[in-house]
């Protein structure tokens, strides 16, 4: 079967002539295209980051008070290449998760450390991702089960775990558990310096041991053991003594 032609095809690409309206000209709408327009993220969320085991995860904070639970760039899951998720995490399938109405009733109430989904990365490491903030869980993001790479290609658009709803007198305190954009920034910094100066410190203590392995192998100077310019010299002085005792 054919395929039908597309009747907007032509509307697709810029047209080189000068467009307009009611005789007057119109430049194209690609002119007011700005590449560094702030994202939907810039303009209605607040980036904050909840550290766990090394790991760190983003809270999307809405100024509504819906959170979105998303991996953090530095995640170490992104690096590893994401495999799998679950949201059966055990005792509890977070994806027969239901609410009711604006209030949002019968949602599952998290705590902060509460489990929320379980992620594999092709290198087999299974993380567990925490809820980040104590509130009402929403609705989890189902499509990430079938597609869990979204995680990786839309980190902070279709890649987010969750939704969540803290209550309105917990929100200052739950933000202040949170770390800030800088604070983050200030985090990554420091490990970065710490991975470094274990990295440096791992360093000089092999070459310690390697040092002390050398010297402790037959045949080094020191501790009594000849060294082998002497085993030579040794070998040596007894051949001439036995040519020595046969000439005479």
């Amino acid at each position: 079967m054919a395929a039908t032609a597309d009747p907007l095809e032509a509307f697709y690409f810029e047209h080189e002539e000068q467009q307009s309206i009611c005789g007057q000209p119109v430049s194209p709408i690609t002119d007011g295209f700005d590449a560094n327009y702030p994202s939907v993220v810039d303009r209605f969320f607040t980036r904050y980051y909840y550290i766990r085991a090394n790991a760190a995860y983003q809270v999307l904070y809405h100024s509504n008070r819906i959170c979105l639970i998303c991996l953090a760039p530095s995640h170490p899951a992104l690096a590893q290449g994401v495999s799998t998720l679950s949201f059966d995490v055990g005792n509890v399938d977070r994806s027969q998760n239901v609410v009711k109405g604006k209030g949002k009733k019968g949602g599952m109430i998290l705590q902060a450390d509460s489990t929320l989904a379980l992620l594999t990365t092709e290198t087999g490491q299974t993380y567990k991702i925490p809820s980040c903030i104590r509130g009402k869980l929403v609705e989890v993001n189902a499509a990430l089960v079938a597609e869990p790479k979204l995680l990786e290609q839309l980190p902070e658009g279709a890649g987010y775990f969750a939704i969540l709803l803290p209550k309105i007198e917990n929100c200052d305190l739950i933000r202040e558990k949170l770390l800030t954009q800088e604070q983050y920034e200030e985090y990554l910094k420091t490990s970065h310096e710490q991975d470094t100066e274990h990295l440096e410190t791992s360093k000089e203590q092999k070459e310690e041991e390697h040092m002390k392995a050398n010297k402790e192998e037959p045949g080094h100077h020191g501790h009594g053991h000849s060294s082998p310019t002497a085993a030579k010299l040794y070998k040596f002085t007894v051949k001439v003594l036995k040519i020595a005792v046969k000439s005479l």
